[in-house]
């Protein structure tokens, strides 16, 4: 049975799987699946659960926080912030899940962030706004 090569990268490092037969995902148009000898494809992949296989009904389950999908030559290239691999389903679950509370958290956290910024630059401009009102 034909194989291609799937290359992950993220941030903190890359990890090259040789022998993969198939690998399923998820775009913004919905699920698909790669197979060796597949046309030059590229995505944008969502947040979540890819699987992929190296031996028939054998799925290693990858969880991606988000990613770009390259396929060129029988090489998938996935390029992501961060990515967890595992044969357990519940497991990379748990901690998919616990990663995007995480996120969410930090995002929650940044937003309220930005929100005092924004108020307390607009603060400064309608003082100097007045400053310069009653210079005049």
């Amino acid at each position: 049975m034909a194989t291609f090569t799937l290359k992950l990268m993220d941030i903190n490092h890359e990890q090259r799987i040789e022998g993969v037969l198939s690998f399923v995902s998820e775009d913004a148009s919905g699920r698909f699946g790669l197979q060796a000898n597949h046309a030059r494809f590229m995505t944008s992949l969502q947040f979540g659960l890819s699987r992929f296989c190296t031996e028939p009904e054998q799925w290693q389950y990858l969880a991606l926080s988000d990613g770009i999908a390259y396929f060129n030559k029988n090489e998938l290239t996935i390029s992501t912030t961060h990515f967890l691999i595992d044969h357990d389903f519940e497991r990379i679950t748990q901690l998919l899940d616990t990663h995007w509370r995480v996120e969410q958290d930090q995002l929650q956290a940044n937003r309220a962030s930005l929100k005092q910024m924004e108020h307390a630059m607009f603060k400064r401009i309608l003082a100097l706004k007045s400053k310069m009102s009653s210079g005049l």
